[in-house]
């Protein structure tokens, strides 16, 4: 019952602006749930924007990395709280923001976030704990702020653009 009523609670609004610019704004119920069902959201929102297959993937996987942050650090999955997500269509990109009312990040930074040491055995790898480092290589002009009781973060996800591996 707490599953149908959280559900309902998202809400995505689609605006068009010049240039036929695709903007998504959601707020929703901070829950592993809820983000499952606002990735659904954005990714069918995002729709319009015919973006090609690598490109959603970008979109699904930086969002996902930062939504889950959020959930698990920031309100630690006690289930309060909310999360606001502004999606807009820009020239060079995707444009985000993410607001919620958790914690502050640790020293009110994004964490800088290492790649897995390819050189060691599979079975030593960690789980998780590579999600800032994708962010950072998957996004540009990444910015945070603590703004009161709120956490804003920013960034762009180029669209269109090759990414490139070293």
């Amino acid at each position: 019952m707490r599953t149908e009523l959280a559900a309902r609670c998202i809400e995505i609004t689609e605006e068009r602006g010049r240039g036929n610019t695709i903007e998504l704004r959601l707020e929703f119920p901070c829950t592993q749930a809820n983000v499952r069902r606002a990735l659904a959201s954005i990714m069918s929102g995002l729709g319009a924007m015919d973006l090609s297959e690598d490109d959603s993937s970008t979109v699904e996987l930086v969002l996902a990395e930062v939504l889950n942050n959020v959930t698990e650090h920031a309100y630690r999955d006690a289930g309060l709280g909310l999360i606001r997500l502004h999606l807009k269509q820009t020239d060079d990109g995707l444009s985000c923001r993410v607001i919620d009312n958790g914690d502050a990040m640790p020293r009110n930074t994004p964490p800088r976030g290492y790649p897995p040491n390819p050189n060691g055995p599979l079975e030593t790898y960690p789980e998780g704990g590579f999600g800032w480092f994708l962010i950072r290589k998957l996004t540009s002009d990444l910015a945070y702020l603590r703004d009161a009781d709120r956490n804003i973060l920013s960034f762009r996800i180029q669209i269109g653009q090759t990414v490139q591996t070293n």
